[in-house]
């Protein structure tokens, strides 16, 4: 096996790891929100499981593009690079409501993971044979 074939592996088998901590980030803050707790160590350490996630599957990825090289005709990779770039950057985007009050940060926390949800599902249905539900 060589090692293009195991970077490759691992950066797939990671996604589910990315969908695990999504949910569980998810289910942290609307259990949060609902329950009007304050937004303490237990919604922080979700968000940041989740956005570490997000950063590990996009290094693989460059890790995996980089071993691959990007042979002509594969212009759809950097089509992906670039939507999870983006993902990326918008899963950072609740440090700036570090100071609002709790109820602002669950909001904000919870829309950062929908739009990046949304962004990853668009950069996946960018490779060609990937759609949606083919994950």
């Amino acid at each position: 096996m060589s090692i293009q074939t195991i970077l490759f592996q691992a950066h797939s088998g990671v996604r589910w790891l990315v969908v695990l901590a999504t949910v569980v980030a998810i289910i942290a803050i609307l259990i949060g929100l609902f329950q009007n707790r304050p937004y303490d160590g237990f919604a922080k350490r979700f968000m940041t499981i989740f956005v570490r996630a997000v950063e590990i599957q996009w290094l693989l990825g460059l890790i995996v593009l980089i071993a691959l090289g990007v042979p002509e005709g594969t212009g759809y990779r950097w089509g992906h690079v670039a939507l999870m770039t983006v993902a990326v950057v918008v899963a950072h985007l609740d440090m700036p409501f570090r100071r609002r009050p709790d109820n602002v940060r669950y909001m904000v926390s919870l829309a950062v993971i929908i739009v990046t949800l949304v962004i990853v599902f668009a950069g996946v249905a960018a490779l060609p044979g990937r759609s949606l539900f083919s994950m």
